[in-house]
């Protein structure tokens, strides 16, 4: 849970950055629930780090970080979870350095201009997501810094999604929350500073690397990740391994989205994934029917993927 103190901390950080952070957030079912548990810290609160230079977004990021609140007393009782066995990732993007869309180009710098002005800000309650952690329960180090994207889906409506994350969960089991969300129409929601930890991926990890922030629990890459989470086809409601899949509109919004992402942290075009990938779980399988080609046009448009 998001303290006073932090609070706080957030608001003097506006008054060293030049813009407001957007990002967005989202994902899978739920009832609604009253705002009464809701927590209110909206993202006119939250400042965006500027780009340049990277030291500044690190500051931010050590601002609003900490160390794991769960430590352990008693190592030989309680070891530390081996680091699972890397699993290969090859992404499905290319290199492309040519052959540019510019009419794909111009479209997405429209979308983008428009963004700034209609992206939905909301605010979920406490208990589904939380700081990032600089230290693990065993007090070794963690790298809190976002490098990696997880591609997800919603599983049902957006209200859906959004009811979920408003639902406060006392069980970590049912806690759950992306940093963004893309509507069918592509529409963006903003719900998790980018800067703080949403509850995306369980059980997971990354070309071998998660991090373990509470001793009871095995690791994840939610500390240091970013999840975005695209509005499910209505033929995808009843489950399937396929659907009918996501629209152009949606691919336009997560270029821009990825777009803005991959400059603030650095993060490369082959640190984009899926949360079937990295779940060690293996009982994901979204965003079903996603179509890579589609992303790889609009990012080489964009001038990501050289």
């Amino acid at each position: 849970m998001v303290q006073d103190s932090l609070i706080t901390q957030i608001r003097h950080l506006k008054a060293l950055c030049v813009r407001k952070l957007g990002v967005v957030a989202i994902g899978c079912c739920g009832l609604a629930v009253s705002f009464s548990s809701a927590i209110l810290i909206s993202w006119t609160q939250v400042a965006r780090p500027q780009l340049e230079p990277e030291s500044t977004l690190l500051a931010l990021l050590n601002e609003v970080s900490s160390d794991s609140p769960k430590l352990v007393d008693d190592s030989l009782k309680s070891p530390r979870p081996a680091v699972p066995r890397a699993q290969s990732w090859q992404s499905p993007l290319a290199k492309q350095c040519k052959d540019f869309d510019q009419p794909v180009r111009r479209r997405l710098e429209a979308i983008r201009k428009q963004l700034g002005q209609n992206r939905e800000q909301i605010s979920i309650d406490a208990s589904n997501y939380g700081k990032r952690y600089r230290l693990d329960p065993w007090k070794q180090p963690i790298d809190p810094k976002p490098r990696m994207v997880v591609l997800h889906e919603t599983s049902n409506t957006l209200s859906s999604a959004i009811n979920t994350f408003k639902t406060y969960h006392p069980n970590d089991n049912d806690q759950v929350s992306y940093h963004t969300l893309i509507g069918r129409s592509g529409e963006v929601v903003d719900v998790v500073d980018p800067l703080m930890r949403a509850y995306g991926a369980g059980f997971s990890a990354f070309l071998g690397e998660w991090a373990v922030t509470n001793p009871e629990f095995m690791g994840s890459v939610n500390n240091f990740a970013l999840h975005l989470s695209l509005e499910t086809p209505a033929d995808g409601y009843i489950g399937g391994r396929t659907h009918s899949g996501y629209t152009s509109e949606q691919y336009d919004a997560l270029a821009v989205v990825l777009d803005e992402w991959m400059s603030q942290f650095g993060i490369p075009p082959e640190s984009i994934t899926t949360h079937e990938h990295v779940d060690l779980g293996g009982e994901r399988g979204d965003p079903r029917s996603f179509d890579w080609g589609e992303l790889q046009v609009r990012l080489a448009a964009l001038k990501r993927l050289c």
